[in-house]
């Protein structure tokens, strides 16, 4: 150890001297660590406020020994006091390793309210670019509609290129894997149904016409509905999960460099595996409810059981019934392209995959309720 090292001195020193040239020298000496008392910032602050004419701080740091963050914290806060009353600061005289740090913690400085004004926007450019996302994604929808007939095109005329085993896996996923659910879910909607029937038919003695409301509202329209919204919130979802975590893996990106087309690969076999399953599931999920009905009927209005499914195959109709199944069909398709499409339209990160699957199950649901409301409408203009 030399003697300047020896004749450095161990407690954290402070020193300020006015120079020429409206400067302000800080000479720092000593230890400067945390645990040991230091200087407070006023010492450097009261100089700054009554000599006039400063513009400018220095630093001398011949004599500074051992420093840690209590050093760093020192020089920010006189950082800060110097940017307040516009008085440069020269940061040479301090050790590089000083420097950098201050660097660092000073690279982005936090604005109080700085979000704040980032959310302020005008109303009418707020509408505006609300339009135009609007506009955007209408877009991208027709786009993707467009490219998957297309595909199930080119599968009519047997040029589609997508991996059987894939289909037959999706067909397992989209029916054997959805009937636990389907069968809990329609058989209490049946029992619903006959419950709400009985209360009014009891007033007239007709409980016997349970058998009637429920075969043609779960028949007609609402084995259909509550297939397609289970659909939605099951396989709807796990698709846009799916194809949403291949964006993210940059799978997608991959399988258009080899040439091979996402939609035609990825969208096509889930949507011929819902367009099969839907009906058979709809037909299930029609007896279910039927047979929930017949539980209500027979256990709490006192119908004979073979009264009840006579009086069950007499209302049903041919026409009742491919009205059901045109239904699901419509749901199916509807489910496929909701989940496929938000599953393409997802960002690259995690919370995107969960917004993608979120939008998916919205867009199904909605989608179901709009297409019923117009399936109801043309069956009531063509008289069916």
């Amino acid at each position: 150890m030399d003697e300047s090292e020896k004749r450095k001195p161990t407690t954290a020193g402070l020193n300020i001297t006015a120079q020429a040239a409206e400067t302000l020298l800080v000479t720092l000496s000593g230890e400067w660590k945390i645990t040991e008392p230091l200087p407070a910032t006023a010492d450097v602050e009261k100089p700054l406020e009554s000599a006039k004419g400063i513009r400018r701080v220095t630093f001398d740091t011949k004599d500074l020994g051992g420093w840690d963050s209590g050093l760093l914290t020192f020089l920010i806060k006189i950082f800060e006091v110097c940017s307040k009353a516009k008085i440069e600061v020269d940061k040479d005289g301090l050790p590089e390793g000083v420097r950098r740090l201050i660097d660092l913690a000073t690279a982005v400085p936090e604005r109080k309210g700085a979000r704040k004004e980032a959310n302020k926007e005008a109303f009418l450019s707020m509408v505006g670019g609300k339009a135009v996302a609007s506009y955007h994604s209408f877009q991208e929808i027709l786009d993707f509609i467009g490219e998957s007939s297309l595909a199930f095109t080119r599968l009519l005329r047997g040029k589609s290129s997508f991996r059987r085993s894939d289909l037959t896996l999706l067909l397992q996923e989209c029916g054997g894997q959805a009937l636990p659910i389907v069968s809990l879910i329609s058989l209490l909607v049946g029992l619903i149904l006959a419950f709400v029937g009985a209360i009014q038919l009891k007033l007239f003695g007709a409980q016997v016409y349970v058998a009637d409301i429920v075969a043609i509202g779960m028949v007609r329209v609402m084995g259909a509905i509550m297939t397609g919204i289970i659909m939605a919130g099951r396989t709807g979802a796990a698709f846009a999960a799916q194809i949403g975590t291949m964006q993210v893996n940059e799978e997608i990106d991959a399988l258009k460099t080899m040439g091979i087309a996402p939609v035609e690969f990825l969208v096509l076999p889930r949507m011929i595996a819902l367009i099969i399953m839907m009906p058979l599931l709809c037909i299930y999920a029609d007896l279910m409810g039927i047979l929930g009905g017949m539980i209500v009927g027979v256990g709490m209005l006192d119908i004979n059981p073979i009264e009840y499914l006579n009086r069950t195959q007499e209302i049903l109709t041919l026409t009742t019934v491919w009205i059901g199944l045109f239904h699901s069909v419509v749901f199916g398709v509807l489910v496929a392209l909701a989940g496929c499409l938000r599953g393409m339209q997802c960002g690259r990160s995690a919370s995107d995959v969960g917004y993608a699957a979120t939008s998916a199950v919205v867009t199904s649901i909605v989608s179901i309720i709009v297409a019923t409301a117009i399936i109801t409408f043309m069956c009531e203009v063509l008289k069916l």
